[in-house]
């Protein structure tokens, strides 16, 4: 069973902070960095908000907030938003000027499909090993290589809200190395906590680092 316990004490802080501030707010749920980039674009979302210890320990949790149409924050609204938080709000809604709060349902759906649309060819025959770094990867990405067409191993896929990275995901290799080796795999995919990254292996356990995973990507979109 999988609970995100500790990870949603933090979301309800935030919804509570934004709700009072008289925001309405669209919870997607779990999902990776990237989905939330394309999610607030897709939404017509004003804001993105993500909250992430990227490839770091639980403990590590912070935000990260995206512009309208998912883009990157400038650092100087960034700037801006942290001397809001320091001194606080000047007014607060009361009555119908609160805030609403509601599920996107079709969050993941709509991600996943965004993805598929870009796959250039199909997975049909290639086993794949993904560590999900037991974080928000955990559902999308073997769900995705599953749609794709590849036999899909999913290691590392069971967060508890306290296990993500540790000991696994895109900074500890050694675990999808062994997959790999193990199940006679075509390749293994390891993704960070938040899934905005990843490193790979190729079916002998070699290392296939980030440089030339971006050479495959330039020439592939060349």
């Amino acid at each position: 069973r999988r609970s995100w316990l500790p990870a949603l004490a933090g979301l309800a802080a935030v919804v509570a902070g934004l709700t009072s501030a008289g925001a309405d707010v669209l919870r997607v749920g779990v999902l990776p960095t990237p989905a939330v980039a394309f999610l607030t674009a897709t939404y017509g979302a004003d804001l993105g908000i993500v909250l992430s210890a990227s490839h770091n320990p639980m403990p590590d949790n912070g935000i990260k907030l995206f512009a309208r149409g998912g883009h990157k924050l400038p650092d100087d609204i960034e700037g801006e938003i942290e001397t809001a938080v320091g001194v606080g709000p000047s007014i607060r809604p009361t009555g119908e000027l609160v805030g609403r709060v509601r599920d996107a349902d079709d969050a993941l759906e709509r991600y996943l499909e965004h993805l598929l649309a870009a796959v250039p060819q199909r997975l049909d025959g290639v086993h794949v090993v993904v560590d999900c770094a037991h974080g928000a990867a955990s559902v999308a990405a073997p769900e995705l290589y599953r749609r794709a067409g590849a036999q899909v191993t999913a290691i590392a896929a069971e967060p508890d809200g306290l296990n993500i990275n540790a000991g696994v995901g895109s900074t500890h290799l050694d675990g999808l190395i062994e997959a790999v080796r193990r199940h006679g795999a075509d390749l293994g995919i390891a993704h960070d906590g938040d899934a905005d990254r990843c490193l790979a292996v190729d079916r002998a356990g070699a290392r296939v680092d980030g440089d030339q995973i971006l050479a495959l990507c330039a020439l592939s979109l060349r």
